[in-house]
């Protein structure tokens, strides 16, 4: 069973830094990222990071944030520096695990991060 844990969000002010991170268990993973959700608007993509080290970056959080993954542990962390107002909202992990040879998608619970003074 795949279990996703997130840990790292809070309260900073304007131009502060935060790391969350997220321990998954249970599979493989073929890709880990991080998506947000703020209020009253759709969840996007933050950041990814693919098996094979690739990653990929929303425009918003280019030169800010960063993300990295561990593959012998099956740990992905989002360095997140000079933060934004815009940048409040729910952070969610999320993963492809490989079962079987086949994709599957799995969410963490969403740790909440706010930008705020």
């Amino acid at each position: 069973q795949v279990q996703l844990v997130e840990s790292g969000g809070g309260l900073v002010q304007p131009g502060g830094s935060l790391t969350l991170s997220c321990a998954a268990s249970g599979s493989s993973f073929s890709s880990m990222a991080w998506y947000r959700q703020a209020s009253g608007k759709q969840r996007e993509l933050v950041a990814s990071v693919t098996s094979a080290g690739s990653t990929n970056y929303a425009d918003s959080v280019k030169g800010r944030f960063t993300i990295s993954g561990d593959n012998a542990k099956n740990t992905v962390s989002l360095q997140m520096n000079n933060l934004k107002s815009e940048d409040t909202a729910v952070y969610y992990c999320y993963v492809i695990a490989v079962i079987r040879d086949m994709g599957f998608q799995f969410w963490g619970q969403g740790t909440q991060v706010t930008v705020s003074s």
